[in-house]
């Protein structure tokens, strides 16, 4: 018999013990005596029986998954982040589904109508585009949501994320303390609100220095490739032309442009141009030239967002919550003094 036609009654038929025995013995076995805990196993065993989840939730009417939507999953910041949430949902007996949006609003609606059928415990969401409105019915409908990466604009919901503001200004004043004056931001799209706030940061820092400049170096996505691009463009450009320092709006777009400075080997870095990331990631410090970066705790930011997830499931009248966490300085080889 295939595994997909055995019931649940046919477990209690094979084992000869009542429907709710088996229940109990799938559910909470502390009520079930051990002999007939062993028989109800057996059965299972002998007629390949799945339980089904996904009935089970639709009687509960809430699953046992948290579905998370990231960014860009090619992204190590939020493939840390995924763990982090991932450890915590495991406390709680609870797994994470992780959907990729790829900065794609039409992909990320998909993802939110797949939750919302599977009526998921609750949804963790990096928005790319505006999703209040389909949160807002998410909550309406018993399924919490909590935005991570990303702080919530009017505080209808819970978020979890880093003060990027405060994370732009931790790397522009960096590079302007190691003596450079014509600074240059690649990131982009500014649609994405945390590349507009790291640059924001750096803005308001390089505008009190008077002698200091920032440029914009548009990329198109937050990629390494996207990063050796604008490192072949900065190559380009007459010497005198050229940027002294780049804050880079990530890491991978960092590891793009030092790939295209290093691979040419025309312009040196820290010596002819400092560079700095944002997320700290593990490539950052294996880097042929270390890279320096602005951290965020990344997989702490996963299981916060999980945690709080977790309370509003239990308790819809909580008020929202915003939780910033402040983003920390790490240098490396990449900013270091020009050599005398």
């Amino acid at each position: 018999m295939p595994s997909s036609t055995v019931s649940i009654r046919d477990v209690a038929e094979r084992a000869g013990v009542s429907v709710g025995t088996v229940s109990n013995v799938l559910n909470s076995p502390g009520k079930v005596s051990p002999k007939s805990a062993a028989r109800v196993l057996a059965a299972i065993d002998e007629l390949g029986y799945v339980r089904n989840d996904a009935a089970r939730q639709l009687r509960a009417g809430r699953s046992t998954t948290i579905g998370l939507i990231v960014l860009d999953v090619r992204n190590p910041f939020f493939t840390d982040l995924a763990r982090g949430a991932e450890d915590e949902a495991a406390q709680h007996s609870l797994s994470v589904i992780l959907g990729n949006s790829d900065e794609n609003s039409d992909r990320e609606a998909a993802y939110l109508d797949l939750f919302e059928e599977q009526r998921v415990h609750g949804v963790l969401i990096s928005p790319y585009g505006d999703v209040g409105p389909r949160l807002q019915r998410l909550r309406s409908r018993g399924t919490p949501a909590v935005l991570v990466d990303r702080v919530s604009d009017d505080e209808h919901f819970s978020s979890v994320s880093v003060d990027d503001v405060a994370g732009g200004r931790i790397a522009a004043r960096h590079l302007l303390d190691t003596g450079r004056r014509r600074l240059a931001f690649a990131g982009g799209p500014f649609d994405i609100r945390q590349v507009s706030d790291r640059f924001a940061g750096a803005r308001a820092v390089v505008d009190t220095v008077p002698d200091a400049t920032l440029e914009v170096i548009d990329v198109t996505a937050l990629t390494v490739l996207e990063g050796r691009r604008a490192g072949q463009a900065l190559l380009a450009r007459p010497v005198g032309e050229r940027p002294d320092a780049v804050f880079a709006a990530n890491d991978l777009v960092a590891t793009g442009l030092l790939q295209a400075l290093v691979m040419q080997g025309s312009m040196r870095v820290p010596d002819d141009i400092a560079l700095i990331g944002f997320d700290d990631i593990d490539f950052a410090s294996a880097a042929v030239v270390p890279l320096s970066s602005v951290r965020q705790p990344s997989q702490l930011i996963g299981r916060t967002a999980v945690q709080l997830l977790i309370d509003e499931a239990a308790d819809p009248s909580l008020s929202a919550r915003q939780v910033v966490f402040q983003p920390e300085l790490v240098v490396r080889a990449s900013t270091a003094p020009r050599s005398v």
